[in-house]
Parts: structure tokens; C-alpha cells; sequence
């Protein structure tokens, strides 16, 4: 660049005024330019050459800093990316919870109302129902039983407060003593057959519980999970149904393609559910009837005994079933376990 301006100086008539000053602007801003270039050379560290000779912007040179600026904002636009994916994903997601939504809903009036159909397995619908009868017939069972115990609690409380009494009155009465302990005496053992008999029943109690309100309450869990697959399958059967009765130009094919994976999705959906349901069916009448076996003859076992004022009985089931009697005083939780 030096050489070609000093070259084009070389070839130049330079006018001279009489104060020794060149004649006109053009030429002292060459001249300015050559010692700039002789002296100090370009400052390649503030520009960048594009293309075309030394000049500003106009000529083919880029500022370094707007490079960095644009650098700057590349990176700002791919921070802004993120959020803004993830806002087109959850829109996307409320979009189809929403046309899901709608095609149940217009499903389930349908069939109330008599206008639409729906898939029922006869066999596995008369199974379900039986599971919600029961499940309704052992609550019952299971509030007569804690109200038994309820009852029976206190009846075992007055026995335990009548016996102490009568101790207390043996001690103090010397003319009835022989009477008033032979009475005490019976009481407590009455009172000490009657926690027995409570352990026991509390035992059939948490079992039976532990059966209607955990297991029949899973399984019905996969129940209610089945029946929503199945009207979400009916809603996308009924819609692929229309559209198939409809035009079939190049947009409606478009459609009945959509309508038709969404149908193959919930069919599979509800063919799974329904094998679950099944199968955990199954599995529950077979603990069912193991589990009531059980409690049932423990149940009827110390009852007997109590009443029949077998102790020996009484203790001979509880060691049968492993029923492991609370110490006194253990009824009433501690301060932590209440807090």
C-alpha cells in the first residue's frame, strides 16, 4: 500500500504556492495519508481488511467490535432458544390434553345419552363388579369389627375396674374377704381373657384391612386406569369412524391417516390396561380367599374359646396364628408417637 502511494506521488505534478504549500485538499490529504503509512503503517489491531484498498467502512473494512457484537448476539439468541423450546413443548403438550380432553368428554355424553357405543368385555365387567360388591360388603365387615372392639374395650375396662374394687373391698371388709376375692379373682380373669380375645380380634381387624384397603384398592386402581383407557379408545374409534364416512380429497386423507395411528396408540393402550386388570383380578381372589381362611378361623376359634371360658383354647389359637398380645398400657400411643 506504502509503495503504491508513494508511486502515485512519483507520477503527480504537485503545484507549489509561493508560502511552499501544495495547491490543493486532495493532495495534502495523500501527503497526510503517505506519512501515516510511512510512519506507523495500518492499525491492524482496530480493523479488518475485507476487500479494496485503506479506507473506512465505505471502503470493504469491518470494525473488530462490530464482530464482537454480532458474536454477542448469536449468543444471546441460543440462550433464548432453551426457554423458549420448552415453552413450545408444554404449549404443545396443553394443546393435546386439551383435544384429548374434548374427545372424552363428547364420548362419555354420547354414551350417556344413547348416541355413541362402546367396547364392553361382558366377563370382565361382571368380574368388576363383583370386586366393587365385595370390597363394599368387607368395609362393612370391617366397622362392625372395630366397633366390636370398641365395645368390647370397654366392657374389659369395667371388668379390670370391678376387680380392683373388690380387692380393695377384701382388704377393708374382714366379714365378706373370702367373698370379695373369689370375685375379684374372677374378674381379672375375665379381664385377662378378654385382651386376649382383643388381640385377637384386632389381629382379623388390620388383616382384613390390610386386604380391602391396599390390595382391592390397587387393584381397583388399575380398574378406574382401564375403564379411562377404554373411553379414550371408544372417543378415537368414534372420530376415526367419522372421518372415514366423510370426503376423501387429499386433507381429509391427511386426517383419517392422524385419526388413524392416534386409534392403533389407544387400542394398544386399552389392550394392555385390560391384560392388567385381568391378571391382577386373579391374583386377588386367590389372596383373597387365602387371607379370609386364615382370619376366619381365627376369628371363629377365639370367640369360642372366650365365651366357652376355654383359657387354655383361647391361648393354644393365639399361639396358632402368631398373635402377639400389646403389654398393658400399650393401648394408649406415647407423647412422640402423638406428635
Amino acid at each position: 500500500m506504502a509503495d503504491s502511494i508513494m508511486s502515485k506521488a512519483a507520477t503527480m505534478e504537485i503545484p507549489i504556492n509561493s508560502n511552499g504549500d501544495t495547491g490543493t485538499p486532495e493532495d495534502d490529504s495523500l501527503e497526510q495519508d503517505l506519512q501515516q503509512v510511512m510512519v506507523s503503517g495500518p492499525n491492524l489491531n482496530e480493523t479488518s481488511i475485507v476487500s479494496g484498498g485503506y479506507g473506512g467502512p465505505a471502503g470493504g473494512i469491518i470494525p473488530t467490535s462490530s464482530i464482537k457484537g454480532s458474536s454477542n448476539h448469536n449468543t444471546s439468541n441460543s440462550a433464548e432458544e432453551v426457554p423458549r423450546g420448552v415453552a413450545v413443548e408444554k404449549l404443545d403438550s396443553v394443546k393435546k390434553w386439551g383435544i384429548n380432553t374434548y374427545k372424552c368428554t363428547k364420548q362419555m355424553f354420547s354414551e350417556k345419552f344413547g348416541r355413541g357405543s362402546r367396547t364392553v368385555d361382558l366377563e370382565l365387567e361382571a368380574q368388576i363388579e363383583l370386586l366393587k360388591d365385595t370390597k363394599s360388603k368387607y368395609e362393612n365387615i370391617l366397622r362392625l369389627a372395630t366397633a366390636l372392639i370398641s365395645h368390647f374395650q370397654s366392657m374389659v375396662q369395667t371388668q379390670q375396674a370391678l376387680g380392683d374394687t373388690f380387692t380393695d373391698l377384701s382388704q377393708k371388709s374382714p366379714e365378706l374377704q373370702d367373698e370379695f376375692g373369689y370375685n375379684a379373682e374372677t374378674q381379672k380373669l375375665l379381664c385377662k381373657n378378654g385382651e386376649a380375645l382383643l388381640g385377637a380380634i384386632s389381629f382379623f381387624v388390620s388383616s382384613v384391612d390390610t386386604l380391602v384397603n391396599k390390595t382391592m384398592e390397587d387393584t381397583l386402581m388399575t380398574i378406574r386406569l382401564y375403564e379411562n383407557a377404554r373411553l379414550e379408545f371408544d372417543a378415537y374409534r368414534s372420530d376415526l369412524e367419522e372421518l372415514s364416512l366423510g370426503p376423501r380429497d387429499a386433507a381429509a386423507m391427511v386426517r383419517i391417516e392422524m385419526a388413524q395411528h392416534d386409534y392403533q396408540i389407544h387400542r394398544d393402550k386399552y389392550e394392555r390396561l385390560r391384560s392388567d386388570v385381568t391378571i391382577k383380578l386373579k391374583f386377588l381372589e386367590e389372596n383373597k380367599v387365602k387371607v379370609m381362611h386364615k382370619q376366619l378361623l381365627l376369628f371363629h376359634n377365639a370367640i369360642s374359646a372366650y365365651f366357652a371360658g376355654n383359657q387354655q383354647q383361647l391361648e393354644q389359637t393365639l399361639l396358632q396364628f402368631n398373635v402377639k398380645l400389646k403389654p398393658p398400657g400399650s393401648q394408649k400411643p406415647s407423647w412422640l408417637e402423638e406428635q
